[in-house]
């Protein structure tokens, strides 16, 4: 575990604040709005390390660009992503646990880990009708 800096925290605060998944550069304006002096790179590395530790949900959006949120729950889970309003819903695929184990060892690999985000429509989306973005809104 990396020691904890007040940029750490500073950026930890900042995603516990943010509605939904944010970029770094989001985040980044929203700390610098605030006055702090805290520089781009470091919110990068800052949000990577919590991805890893596991305190922060870490997703690529359709055009690759990668989120971040606050993680709402400590154990292994994925996300159903709403192309439209950027709604997202944690779900536990055990059907995906067994077939990413078997395919592993079936090529002879050993402790797999992967990340599996399916974007959608949700439900209220879906009803509102057509008008439907390419990729999540800027919170």
């Amino acid at each position: 575990m990396k020691r904890n800096t007040w940029q750490r925290q500073a950026v930890r605060s900042a995603l516990g604040e943010s509605a939904g998944f944010v970029s770094a550069q989001e985040l980044h304006a929203s700390l610098r709005d605030a006055g702090s002096p805290i520089g781009l790179a470091t919110v990068y590395r800052a949000l990577a390390d919590l991805a890893v530790e596991g305190d922060a949900d870490s997703l690529q959006s359709v055009e690759g660009e990668s989120l971040y949120r606050a993680c709402a729950s400590p154990r292994h889970h994925h996300h159903l992503i709403c192309r439209s309003c950027g709604t997202t819903v944690e779900v536990e695929a055990d059907d995906v646990e067994e077939w990413a184990a078997a395919t592993a060892a079936r090529h002879g690999f050993t402790e797999p880990r992967h990340v599996i985000d399916v974007f959608g429509l949700c439900a209220a989306c879906t009803s509102a009708g057509p008008r439907v973005a390419a990729s999540p809104p800027s919170p």
